[in-house]
């Protein structure tokens, strides 16, 4: 298909839902979730090792935080960094950290590995690559930014479709934050309004190095298939690489997933083969015993897993699905009486998910964003239309929900907050009679068709027995929903729930594409 031609909605088959064990014969508990490791690596970790924040302010200041005790590395994925004074304070921080690391005796272990998208990142006279060059320029040798740019804007259509438009056909959405053996998940960019009035998510694992080595990793398979920045502003990929939109496309994608793969595939292999060998450990009991006890005695035991961290990766346009497969699945093995609040700040879900949540047995509380804290809201353009479109794609959704006589099993919320706009994505699953969740997704998926089918995304499942830690994610859940009102048919009365007649008939043909 001629490129110039890949605006038009992409048409794929449904994605085959993972085969889980009916839900009657599953383990109980958290442990019902292990068959996301035949897909992903499975790393168990202390419930103690995991904080979940809770505003914007608390996020930036941990990465001030986490950048200025940083020793052997700092690995950051985002959309794009923000050219305003709290993002330059960012990279002084940065800054400052690297010329530690320069002044410390012998050669400097501290290595920065910065990877955004290329056209959000490229956007404008100043932009994220402006502000990183001058520490591209000032630590050569330990600074390394990587600009992802997606395979599928090339030949004719990268010619012609302008600035900002030109992120509609793909981006780097993936969002990590990881220092030493630290790592921060979040759905937030690295921009000053993630900081202060954009309400997000963000959880923060602690002392787990074998996530933050999965991760870097990660990263870096991304950054190794990315246009990398030079001290000039000019970009170039790395030798012997195909390039992005220049090269040919088949075998750039079949690189990067073979790059990516190859990452899931060998983390997921060496946690099974821990598994495996604690396992048979625990078979001989006497010199488990006696191995307990030495360790014991000199401090260094490990406290068992309560909680089980499983990375979902979703990067359809090199033939990933990963997160699109374990999210159906969880949506369709979801019993009767559970229950699951899930949350996007851009409510556009594809219809595979539509279908699972009209045509499952969960209950569903569904937080979206209202007009006025949209994102797009009050933007100059076409851009301003683009909170009608969502109040359009909500309206069709309740619409058919109140055909089906489902208002009870899934309900909407509104997200208002004045002066602040709405960025939350995520899940939180409650089996039933329990008041508490015991697995959550938290990442950069939004459950649109941008994130299945057009972006590279990343996010993982956290699945806890811990009450403690359920307790946390109950309450950020709870915290997030009681800025919310509920949806019903008098919404879509009030005045600025109005969408014009060409919002709605545009909006079925541009939905893939927000």
């Amino acid at each position: 298909r001629s490129s110039w031609l890949l605006p038009a909605p992409l048409l794929t088959p449904p994605v085959p839902v993972i085969t889980a064990p009916p839900c009657s014969l599953c383990p109980e508990g958290a442990h019902r979730f292990q068959w996301i490791r035949n897909l992903v690596p499975e790393f168990g970790i202390s419930s103690s090792h995991v904080k979940v924040l809770s505003s914007p302010s608390e996020f930036y200041e941990l990465l001030k935080v986490q950048i200025k005790a940083a020793k052997q590395r700092v690995v950051m994925a985002s959309l794009y960094l923000g050219t305003g004074h709290l993002e330059q304070e960012l990279v002084y921080c940065l800054e400052e950290t690297l010329e530690k690391s320069l002044q410390a005796k012998g050669s400097p272990d501290l290595r920065v590995s910065i990877l955004l998208d290329y056209t959000r990142g490229s956007r404008g006279r100043k932009n994220s690559r402006t502000m990183l060059i001058p520490l591209l320029r000032r630590f050569p040798e330990q600074v390394r930014v990587s600009l992802f740019h997606t395979p599928n804007l090339r030949g004719l259509l990268r010619l012609l479709i302008p600035e900002r438009f030109n992120e509609t056909i793909g981006l780097q959405h993936i969002k990590v934050y990881l220092f030493d053996d630290n790592v921060i998940l979040s759905g937030a960019n690295l921009s000053d309004q993630y900081f202060t009035n954009r309400q997000d998510r963000y959880v923060l694992l602690q002392d787990s190095p074998e996530i933050a080595d999965f991760f870097t990793e990660l990263v870096d398979a991304i950054g190794d298939v990315s246009l990398q920045l030079q001290q000039d502003d000019t970009v170039q990929m790395m030798e012997g690489m195909v390039h992005p939109y220049q090269g040919d496309k088949e075998a750039y994608c079949e690189i990067a997933k073979r790059r990516v793969m190859e990452v899931i595939n060998s983390a997921r292999t060496w946690q099974e083969l821990l598994h495996a060998k604690t396992f048979h450990s625990s078979q001989s009991g006497s010199s488990l015993l006696s191995q307990q006890g030495s360790q014991q005695a000199s401090g260094s035991l490990k406290p068992e897993p309560d909680t089980w961290i499983y990375p979902l990766i979703q990067m359809k346009p090199f033939g990933i699905q990963i997160d699109e497969m374990v999210t159906e699945t969880l949506l369709t093995e979801a019993e009767r009486d559970a229950r699951i609040h899930l949350t996007t700040g851009y409510f556009n879900l594809t219809q595979a998910y539509m279908d699972l949540i009209l045509g499952t047995r969960a209950e569903y509380r569904i937080l979206l964003a209202s007009p006025e804290v949209n994102g797009f809201f009050g933007a100059k353009g076409v851009a301003g239309a683009i909170p009608a479109a969502y109040v359009y794609i909500e309206h069709q959704f309740f619409s058919e929900v109140c055909y089906l006589q489902q208002q009870e099993r899934v309900q909407l919320q509104e997200y208002s907050r004045a002066g602040w706009t709405f960025h939350a994505k995520g899940l939180w699953l409650y089996l039933a009679g329990s008041d508490l969740p015991c697995l959550t997704l938290i990442g950069s998926p939004n459950f649109g068709y941008r994130s299945v089918h057009r972006d590279l995304e990343a996010q993982v499942a956290i699945v806890t027995e811990n009450k403690a830690l359920q307790q946390q994610l109950h309450q950020e859940q709870e915290q997030l929903y009681l800025c919310s009102g509920v949806v019903s048919t008098s919404t879509f009365e009030q005045p600025n729930r109005y969408v014009k007649l060409w919002v709605k008939l545009v909006t079925p043909l541009i939905k893939n594409f927000f």
